[in-house]
């Protein structure tokens, strides 16, 4: 059974992913912090370095945003991206100058010592589709592996696409759905993005860094995620908590039915997810051979140390 316990803790909410009463993922979120990542703002470019071949743009945030160039090119591939490219043949300069308006999104979140990172490739993200402006290709989720199902979904995009310049990734959730949840969901994305560029055309002009969309919650994003991944019920401690999560998957489209439990007694204690979560965390893992490893998360690499086995002495 696949569940999703979510519990609520004055200006908290703790979101835990059950596969058969085994804690699968963890996520918390707090009220009150402000999340850069995912958000939309017109920004304008304050500083365009050659050498770095990167800019930096204000979008009314303490820190300046770093914009790097591999980050304003458009996709050339719908596989690799722009990753393959060679960017010593392109300068940052041909693309962004000083004072110049541009429509960017958070890559990830600024910290103490960093600005956010942002990219002028923006992307709407449906239930199953992803749009991107400027770029004109389709590609589909490595996990749809049936030959057969990926030739139907292309065709179903195709329908909609046409011959507009946009890229479109075909999410997992995609896999076996009717043509016409599909096609709605494409429309609705291409339409968020168009509303997007006819706001920033409207709004660059008062040279003024502005939000133009909010990110999702953790919760909103995780449930766009999981509507279609099978989940058999949602368990929640609180009343507005259990209408919070209706209006969500509404709003996702009429027919994701998921049943929302509510349980104020005792759900924190269920499966005991306290004990599961401080496994998960636990940097140190036994081996059943007596050894050991250890795992490190840093903002560069992730090191993993292996201890074979005990020593006896």
């Amino acid at each position: 059974m696949k569940e999703l316990v979510i519990i609520q803790k004055q200006e908290e909410k703790e979101i835990a992913y059950i596969e058969d009463g085994v804690l699968k993922e963890y996520y918390t979120e707090k009220e009150d912090k402000k999340r850069l990542e995912g958000n939309i703002y017109i920004g304008k470019v304050t500083d365009v370095l050659s050498g770095m071949q990167a800019a930096f743009v204000d979008i009314g945030q303490e820190k300046k945003a770093f914009l790097h160039i591999r980050d304003v090119l458009p996709k050339k591939s719908n596989i690799t991206g722009n990753k393959k490219e060679d960017l010593e043949k392109y300068n940052i300069k041909d693309y962004i100058k000083p004072n110049q308006m541009v429509l960017v999104q958070v890559k990830k979140d600024s910290n103490n010592s960093k600005g956010a990172r942002v990219s002028t490739n923006i992307q709407i993200a449906g239930r199953f589709v992803v749009v991107l402006p400027e770029n004109d290709f389709i590609t589909i989720s490595q996990k749809i592996e049936d030959e057969e199902e990926k030739n139907r979904l292309i065709t179903i995009i195709n329908k909609v696409k046409k011959d507009k310049k946009v890229g479109i990734i075909i999410r997992t959730a995609a896999e076996k759905k009717e043509a016409n949840l599909i096609q709605k969901d494409l429309q609705n994305a291409m339409q968020k993005l168009e509303n997007l560029q006819n706001e920033f055309e409207k709004q660059k002009e008062k040279k003024e860094p502005i939000i133009l969309q909010q990110t999702d919650t953790i919760l909103e994003r995780i449930l766009l995620d999981l509507a279609d991944n099978g989940l058999d019920r949602i368990l929640v401690n609180t009343k507005k908590l259990q209408d919070e999560i209706k209006k969500i998957l509404i709003a996702l489209q009429e027919e994701v039915v998921i049943p929302i439990k509510l349980e104020k007694e005792n759900l924190e204690n269920k499966y005991d997810i306290e004990t599961q979560v401080q496994k998960l965390q636990n940097r140190k893992i036994w081996l059943k051979c007596g050894g050991f490893i250890t795992i490190d998360k840093t903002e560069a690499l992730t090191a993993i140390d292996v201890n074979s086995r005990k020593i006896y002495r």
